[in-house]
């Protein structure tokens, strides 16, 4: 992975997703596949390659770095369109107790962190956490401080508050998440053809290091199938 220095994204890289949005066929793919490995993948290998060494260990033992795969899992799905429109990139330690993403697409890049997705034991983990003193203060904090900084926050949640949960509990609305991650987004310009589009990641990363950090130490892997399920499929 990532044998050259990352240079940014090719020239083509947007105009190819877009492409794709609008014939997300075979024979698109096929005729373009020169265009995604250049302009996309390998440069989206170098990226992940250099920042890698900097986040993965975060994570402990266990942590792995990967470019997600751009065939989409179709078998239970309405939307049978075969490929993803964009190209995504990770490091985590299990899906679920914190990740740091980063995505090139149609729209421009975007990177993001958090608990994209929760198993039911981990998602007892998290609302066991939030309810518990100092942690949930603790994410509470992380997570308003996200906000004020421009980070979308967003998650799955549950329309009423959980079973056994008061209506005036301090963190209610973070024990509705059923999943909990920030995300920001830059439309499509110079920077992401350039080398500095790997420090305008970097710095994002760096301002989801709480929040990773607390979703690492108090919700961690699934130790469930369904959970190694998720982390195998992408």
């Amino acid at each position: 992975m990532g044998s050259r220095p990352f240079a940014g994204f090719g020239e083509y890289a947007v105009d190819f997703f877009a492409g794709l949005a609008a014939d997300n066929s075979r024979a698109y793919w096929q005729d373009n596949l020169a265009v995604y490995r250049r302009d996309v993948r390998e440069p989206m290998e170098a990226l992940l390659a250099e920042l890698a060494g900097e986040f993965l260990d975060e994570f402990g033992p266990g942590a792995d770095a990967k470019v997600f795969r751009p065939f989409r899992d179709v078998r239970f799905a309405r939307d049978k369109s075969p490929y993803k429109t964009h190209c995504g990139a990770v490091i985590e330690r299990g899906r679920g107790g914190g990740a740091y993403y980063v995505e090139v697409g149609p729209d421009g890049l975007r990177v993001g962190g958090g608990c994209f997705h929760l198993a039911a034991d981990q998602l007892a983990r998290f609302r066991r956490a939030v309810d518990t003193e100092p942690h949930g203060e603790r994410l509470r904090k992380i997570v308003d401080g996200l906000r004020r900084d421009g980070w979308q926050v967003g998650g799955e949640l549950l329309k009423t508050r959980p079973r056994g949960v008061p209506a005036d509990h301090p963190r209610l609305r973070l024990l509705r998440h059923r999943s909990l991650y920030a995300l920001r987004a830059w439309e499509p310009d110079d920077t992401l053809h350039r080398r500095e589009c790997l420090d305008r990641v970097r710095s994002g990363w760096w301002q989801l290091r709480a929040l990773n950090g607390w979703a690492d130490t108090h919700v961690g892997p699934s130790e469930g199938r369904q959970g190694r399920t998720r982390a195998n499929s992408t």
